[in-house]
C-alpha cells in the first residue's frame, strides 16, 4: 500500500468540547502517523480557499462563519491508505448516519458541527496540507513500532 498524507482539522466545535486529544489519538492509535500540528483561528481568506468548491453553494456563508468562529487544531497524517482510513475513522459527514465507534458516530448530532473535516482524497490532502503547513512545518521521521503496524 501507499503512503498518503491527509489533513485533519479538528472543528470548532471539536476543540471547543475538548475533544481534540480524543480525536487525534483514534488517528495515532489506528496507526497514522502525525507529522504536523498547530492550533489555529482559520482567517476569512483561509476558509475561501480550502473551501474554494463550496463558494457558491447556499450554505457556505455559515460554513464560514462556523469554521472562522474560534481555534481549529490543523493535523497532517501519513501512512498507508492515509485517507480512506481517516474518514473510516470520522464517520459519514451527516453523523446520525456515522456508524458507532466512529467519532462523529461517537460524538456529533448535526452535520453542521460535526466535528472534524479529512482529506477527501491523495490529491485533495496535498492541496489541503500546503494551505495549512509550509514544508518546513512538517516532519517526516522513523517510529520504531512501524514495523508492528505496516506489513
Amino acid at each position: 500500500m501507499t503512503i498518503e498524507r491527509s489533513l485533519v482539522l479538528v472543528k470548532p466545535d471539536g476543540v471547543q468540547r475538548g475533544l481534540s486529544g480524543r480525536i487525534l489519538g483514534r488517528l495515532e492509535e489506528r496507526g497514522l502517523k502525525l507529522i504536523g500540528l498547530k492550533l489555529i483561528r482559520i482567517s476569512d481568506a483561509l476558509g475561501r480557499q480550502h473551501y474554494a468548491e463550496h463558494v457558491d453553494k447556499p450554505f457556505f456563508p455559515g460554513l464560514l462563519a462556523y469554521m472562522t468562529s474560534g481555534p481549529v487544531v490543523v493535523a497532517a497524517f501519513e501512512g498507508p491508505g492515509a485517507v480512506g482510513a481517516i474518514r473510516n475513522a470520522m464517520g459519514a459527514t451527516n453523523p446520525l448516519e456515522a456508524g458507532p465507534g466512529t467519532v462523529r458516530g461517537d460524538y456529533a448530532l448535526e452535520v453542521g458541527r460535526n466535528l472534524v473535516h479529512g482529506s477527501d482524497s491523495v490529491e485533495s490532502g496535498r492541496r489541503e496540507i500546503a494551505l495549512f503547513f509550509s514544508e518546513d512545518e512538517l516532519l517526516p521521521w522513523d517510529r520504531d513500532t512501524d514495523r508492528w503496524i505496516y506489513e
